[in-house]
């Protein structure tokens, strides 16, 4: 495991933390939110291996897409739970208030959490600091 790569999975740890607290405390859209960006830390620490790296949340996503769903490097349900959880996260962020449920932010979390079991399983574990 690279130091960026360690670095995006603690990252992916932070946000998921981050994650339950506001699910804990009814913040269901900024929860979703946090998951997504577990999920997108995940993904490029993935693509860091491959020595690839993008600036767009989009090119991220297809990327990892392209490399790794597709090739079956990685089960092709995280790459759906990546786009599904974007979605999600820019509908809290733009759309009306109270649009992501206490549910869908729940799952969105358990979802980051399962990736990051993944990454972990196939990058590294996380070192103890």
């Amino acid at each position: 495991m690279t130091e960026d790569q360690q670095e995006l999975l603690e990252e992916a740890l932070d946000s998921i933390t981050a994650a339950k607290l506001l699910l804990e405390n009814m913040y269901p859209g900024y929860a979703a939110a946090r998951a997504y960006y577990a999920m997108f830390y995940l993904a490029q620490a993935f693509l860091e291996g491959e020595s690839l790296a993008f600036s767009k949340h989009s090119a991220v996503i297809a990327a990892f897409g392209q490399h790794f769903a597709r090739t079956g490097r990685v089960p092709s349900h995280y790459h759906r739970y990546l786009i599904e959880a974007q979605a999600l996260r820019q509908s809290g962020d733009y759309g009306q208030r109270n649009t992501v449920s206490l549910e869908q932010a729940n799952t969105q979390i358990e979802r980051a959490e399962s990736f990051l079991e993944l990454a972990q399983q196939m990058i590294g574990f996380l070192l103890p600091e």
